[in-house]
């Protein structure tokens, strides 16, 4: 016998999809946001480049330790010495550790000094480790400037170890995620660019 659906079966399941669905994309009970804000690098290998090296000798970029602050989609924003909130309608597209590691990654290697590896076995045997922690990638509200700090720490196939803070802010920035985040943007390309000549 052959079960055939009823109008009101088919609207019933339309009706269903469509709540599923606003199910999948709602963020904490609010509307999705218009954009999703990245870091992107200024500077970048063009297609068709190529390096080669032993993976001994490589460098591997390692995704930064980060606080609870930061370990979050949002742009934390500092109110007072005691107090934190986040900014308003800015959502980054991935956790901001990961995006500020792309950076780093990308503008080190166009930088064409280093052979730089990511990803599976060969970022582990990269005998070179740039690791640390992302301190600050954030908006100060107390002062209306962005600030990207990062603690970098380079391990070299000696055993030797190297630590250096890098710290970068645009001041002038509204409170608005239309503005913050390009200056963040621009901040983690200068820390960026500064790392790249550290570990040259």
């Amino acid at each position: 016998m052959t079960n055939k659906a009823t109008p009101t079966r088919l609207m019933a399941a339309a009706l269903f999809s469509l709540t599923a669905l606003s199910g999948c994309i709602s963020l904490g009970g609010i509307d999705p946001p218009d954009q999703l804000l990245t870091l992107t690098p200024s500077a970048s290998v063009p297609a068709g480049a190529a390096a080669e090296g032993e993976v001994a000798a490589a460098l591997a970029v390692q995704v930064p330790s980060v606080s609870q602050r930061l370990n979050v989609n949002r742009i934390p924003v500092t109110t007072s010495d005691s107090s934190l909130a986040y900014l308003a309608d800015a959502f980054w597209v991935e956790k901001p550790a990961q995006l500020f590691r792309n950076v780093l990654a990308e503008t080190i290697r166009s930088k064409g000094n280093r052979l730089v590896v990511n990803g599976g076995e060969l970022e582990y045997a990269a005998r070179t480790q740039l690791s640390g922690q992302l301190v600050d990638l954030g908006y100060d509200a107390t002062t209306g400037s962005v600030v990207v700090r990062y603690d970098a720490v380079l391990e070299s196939p000696d055993g030797t170890i190297r630590t250096q803070r890098f710290e970068e802010s645009v001041s002038g920035v509204p409170a608005d995620a239309d503005f913050v985040g390009p200056a963040l943007n621009e901040a983690a390309n200068r820390v960026a660019d500064q790392v790249a000549e550290w570990v040259g």
